[in-house]
């Protein structure tokens, strides 16, 4: 189990976001929680190139600040829809129309998960789909009075009052919560045990 293979290890999580924090919490795993300022640049490529991408330089910032020895840890979690991606939005006129978008259709969550340990960094990716139910302007409009759409992808959070507007899920739903815990899992397997 993760918590197993971690135990006497220096974990650090390279993200601000309490979500990823709180399943850290829930699967047993105490980590130094160190943001990486990095620029998340949106460039021309595949969704799941780019959450690697981001993953991976939020991890290098923060193996030049600590011992190899640690075990770093980095995501980056993006909604994708007919081949555009819907980032944080930057105000509620954003968020109304990204949620507008998703009322109705589905849309798929890419994670990419990065994780440093000694001098090297490992990269991979999940995804999942998710429908959503029809909204209404009224149900979009008092959503955003929750405050919870700013500082998620897509403008939603499936752990929160967003949980209300999801139709069907296929794939990890901690992936889209914004960390797949199961691919984090095989990919601890592989670089611990080897």
């Amino acid at each position: 189990m993760i918590h197993t293979l971690l135990k006497g290890k220096q974990i650090i999580l390279a993200s601000a976001s309490p979500r990823r924090k709180k399943i850290f919490d829930l699967i047993g795993i105490k980590a130094l929680q160190i943001p990486a300022n990095i620029d998340e640049e949106i460039f021309d490529c595949s969704p799941s190139k780019l959450v690697k991408t981001h993953a991976r330089n939020k991890a290098l910032e923060i193996t030049k600040k600590y011992d190899s020895e640690c075990v770093i840890v980095a995501a980056d979690t993006i909604v994708y829809q007919d081949e555009q991606i819907l980032g944080k939005p930057n105000n509620k006129f954003d968020a109304a129309k990204y949620l507008t978008r998703l009322s109705g259709t589905h849309h798929f969550v890419y994670t990419g998960i990065a994780i440093a340990y000694k001098n090297q960094i490992y990269a991979d990716f999940a995804k999942s789909y998710v429908e959503f139910h029809e909204l209404s302007a009224r149900e979009i409009e008092e959503y955003i009075k929750t405050k919870e759409p700013f500082d998620k992808a897509g403008a939603y959070g499936i752990q929160g009052f967003g949980s209300q507007f999801i139709k069907k899920i296929s794939g990890c739903y901690f992936n889209v919560m914004g960390f797949p815990v199961s691919l984090f899992y095989e990919m601890l397997k592989k670089i611990i045990i080897k």
